[in-house]
């Protein structure tokens, strides 16, 4: 097999070498902004080849030598582009595409960018122009939850943010942002993500099939890339909602030259519950906030020189502040809870000849979670003496990684391109420290520290991919990545081959495999099971390996109906080894002296399962209906007898239905509905009493007996919940104004006001007589709680 491979490598090189070629290279562009377009597609019709541009918007095509040549440009969205050349060397060629004035037209798809000629597979992506017109919960439009109506992605709650990702956990997500690394993605206890659409450009979810360029996570890649900010002219918009306002503004600083992007996002209701709960309780301030700020500066040395500098930061804020006071008496209370990230990259683009390009990118990444409680008693005793008690209490929790990385792309022929790199990272966790302080009048002070470890682990890696056209009907993508993650001088390899392949069967149909084996050197410790930022990022360490996973993918792809719709179904088994959980009745409240002692290793998981996805992209409607059948389930060995169980969010039907129509230019209507079988949940089975006896130490020494109920469970997540399913629709009104144009968004959540399980609780439900009064005897009754019944929403949005 690697000789065959060998040879197959050499005859394309041969081949290549002798034929006659010329190599057109440079950008695909936005003409109004000058924002790069990410995999827009550049065809020549003759020959039958084509290409993408890459991440940065850079393309490189050869093709043969000729007096005459014809190439066809397209991006979802814009309008095609038909060029012709009469050339017959390399030739430097930036295009740029218009943005069509009428999305109700039909939009020319070029056969290359077809669903069945792109190799890869497992992959999402939805432009954001689409997402914005999308229902909103409270009007804050997430593109977190535009993804979770694609098959194989869900949310694990009502109106979460969060991903699991065919049967993976939440932290088994690599979420990239500007190509950083980003740990927790949540708002408001995890109902908004942390991504402000404004400033984002483009977004891609691969779930399976993982390119070797990617490594790290078992589950999914979510790569998020910000806009560059407009070089031609000045743009200003922003959105008034009711979770949250706000601004973007982007430009040229020179034009065509070097441009920028500020974009903030705030929630303001604190700016009413902190003074109306001082005005109501007198002695009480109760308030919650979070923002993000993105920005973003892009300068052009020449056509082979470009530096970005990236820059993030946002965080949530729960506070309460607490005072009272006598005559003799002052107390003060104030208790603060802080979670959120921040990140900074600096990426320098640089192209040798005509078909290498090179990225080199330093970043940096911090995530931190704190809770800090102070409480002051003041006493005086009224003769000149004062009493003080003061203690404070505190908890930090965080990552902080620095990151170096060096990609290249070699676009050798239209058959062959290789990408190959180097990732260096440095990471310093703190799983969790604790600290307490206390003074009080005429007593020893106390000042302890607890749990205070910090590990500093270094992570390396090279990959190697062959992306190899054999002939017009095979496509492959043949990968490789090798990683050294050395903490407390032990050193973990690993070796992970990735392959993806396409057949192209017929013009309109193919057969899609892929395998990928993946490493993940961090693990999350989740108790809540609700994606909160209590849950604790730890590293792999020579106690707890890292996790390992399998994945195995095969699929078809067909468009129909003149390439107006997309048809695809794809199969896949994941088997995941090494993962961990806290042990029975242990959480990170535990005061072990490592967190090491309260969880559960070498856990295994198994996952499959199939999706079927029927989408349309073009024309007036647009929308997709998508279908997953699936089963997903754990394994530790000291859990549930050492049984396997169902995974808490095994889901085995799941589907999702997104429709979009546009009216006319002014009025756009969509609406979304899912269904999802309920989550695996563990409930006890049966309760009953047992005796209970206590000796009073105290004169008279008597003894007491009572009695005290004791539960009694079944197999773990034996119970399911309520199935999940929900109606939203909403409806844009867009009007164009003298200085830009104005969007007033309606949108309904949860249509039919259908009462979803969020929790399950148990209750006394006490016997009474026929005079309403209680006989004494009661009987626990299972109680189901919602969280959201139908809700209204309205925004606001303007662009200039």
């Amino acid at each position: 097999m690697k000789n065959t491979f060998s040879t197959i490598i050499l005859l394309l090189l041969f081949v290549n070498l002798f034929a006659q070629k010329q190599t057109l290279s440079g950008y695909i562009l936005d003409i109004s902004s000058g924002e790069k377009l990410i995999g827009a597609t550049i065809y020549s019709p003759k020959t039958q080849t084509g290409t993408a541009t890459n991440n940065f918007g850079f393309y490189s095509i050869s093709l043969p030598k000729t007096d005459t040549l014809t190439l066809s440009v397209s991006y979802l969205g814009y309008q095609t582009q038909e060029i012709i050349l009469n050339t017959n060397k390399d030739t430097k060629l930036n295009i740029h595409l218009q943005k069509t004035d009428n999305t109700i037209k039909e939009v020319t798809v070029t056969a290359q960018n077809q669903i069945q000629n792109r190799v890869e597979m497992s992959t999402i992506e939805i432009p954001i122009s689409q997402i914005k017109t999308l229902p909103a919960l409270g009007g804050e439009i997430d593109i977190m939850k535009a993804v979770q109506l694609m098959p194989g992605v869900q949310s694990g709650g009502e109106g979460q943010s969060g991903l699991y990702v065919r049967g993976g956990s939440a932290d088994q997500n690599l979420i990239l942002l500007d190509d950083v690394p980003l740990y927790y993605v949540n708002h408001l206890g995890g109902f908004v993500s942390i991504f402000n659409t404004d400033a984002i450009n483009t977004i891609k979810l691969t779930k399976g099939g993982f390119p070797a360029s990617y490594g790290n996570r078992l589950s999914s890649v979510f790569d998020i890339r910000m806009k560059d900010g407009n070089m031609k002219k000045f743009e200003y918009q922003g959105t008034i909602g009711l979770i949250s306002s706000k601004f973007s503004i982007e430009g040229p600083i020179k034009k065509d030259k070097t441009s920028f992007i500020f974009s903030a996002r705030r929630f303001m209701l604190d700016l009413i519950t902190k003074p109306i709960s001082l005005i109501s309780t007198g002695s009480s301030a109760f308030g919650y906030t979070f923002y993000d700020i993105n920005a973003k500066i892009n300068h052009k040395f020449s056509d082979k020189d470009r530096i970005y500098f990236s820059f993030y930061v946002g965080d949530d804020k729960t506070s309460v502040n607490m005072f009272a006071r006598e005559d003799i008496e002052k107390e003060k209370m104030k208790s603060a809870l802080r979670w959120g990230n921040m990140l900074g990259a600096i990426r320098w683009n640089h192209i040798y000849g005509n078909k290498l390009f090179s990225n080199l990118t330093l970043t940096y990444t911090r995530y931190r979670y704190l809770t800090e409680f102070y409480y002051k008693m003041t006493e005086d005793d009224g003769i000149g003496n004062k009493y003080i008690t003061e203690y404070e209490n505190k908890f930090n929790s965080g990552i902080k990684d620095f990151n170096l990385k060096l990609d290249f792309e070699y676009y050798q022929s239209a058959n062959y391109k290789l990408k190959f790199g180097a990732n260096s990272i440095f990471h310093i966790f703190t799983p969790g420290i604790s600290s307490y302080k206390r003074t009080e009048t005429e007593e020893q002070p106390i000042d302890t520290t607890f749990n205070n470890q910090t590990y500093y682990a270094f992570e390396n890696s090279i990959y190697l991919e062959n992306h190899i056209n054999i002939g017009k009907r095979i496509k492959t993508n043949l990968g490789i990545r090798a990683s050294a993650y050395t903490i407390d001088n032990k050193t973990f390899y690993s070796v992970e081959p990735r392959i993806l392949t396409n057949f192209l069967i017929t013009k309109n149909f193919s057969i899609k495999t892929s395998y990928a084996l993946m490493q993940q050197t961090v693990h999350l410790l989740s108790y809540s099971g609700l994606g909160m930022p209590t849950d604790l990022w730890v590293p792999a360490t020579k106690n707890v390996p890292p996790e390992k996973a399998h994945q195995f993918a095969v699929g078809i792809a067909q468009t129909l109906f003149k390439n107006k719709f997309e048809f695809s179904v794809e199969g896949y088994y994941k088997n995941m080894n090494n993962l961990i959980t806290y042990k029975e009745s242990t959480s990170f409240y535990s005061a072990s002296k490592n967190w090491e002692e309260n969880v559960l290793i070498n856990g295994k998981g198994k996952s499959y399962g199939i999706e079927f996805l029927l989408q349309k992209k073009q024309g007036k409607f647009t929308g997709w209906v998508g279908y997953t059948l699936s089963r997903t389930d754990r394994h530790f060995t000291e859990l549930n007898l050492d049984r396997p169980y169902l995974y808490r969010y095994d889901r085995t039907h799941d589907i999702n239905i997104v429709l979009n129509y546009k009216i006319n230019e002014k009025i756009n209507i969509a609406a979304t509905w899912v269904y999802g079988t309920g989550n695996a949940i563990t409930l006890p089975n049966e309760y009953y009493k047992v005796p209970e006896i206590w000796y009073q130490e105290t004169f008279p020494y008597n003894y007491y007996a009572n009695t005290t109920t004791v539960e009694s469970y079944a197999e773990k997540n034996s119970f399911r919940m309520r199935a999940f399913h929900k109606l939203d629709i909403g409806i844009n009104f867009t009007k164009q104004k003298k200085r830009g144009e104005r969007i007033w968004n309606f949108s309904i959540y949860n249509l039919y006001n259908r009462q979803n399980p969020y929790f399950y609780f148990f209750k006394n439900v006490y016997e009474t007589d026929e005079f309403g009064k209680e006989t004494g005897k009661y009987e626990k009754k299972l109680f189901q709680q919602s969280l959201f019944p139908i809700i209204p929403s309205i925004s606001y949005s303007f662009k200039f």
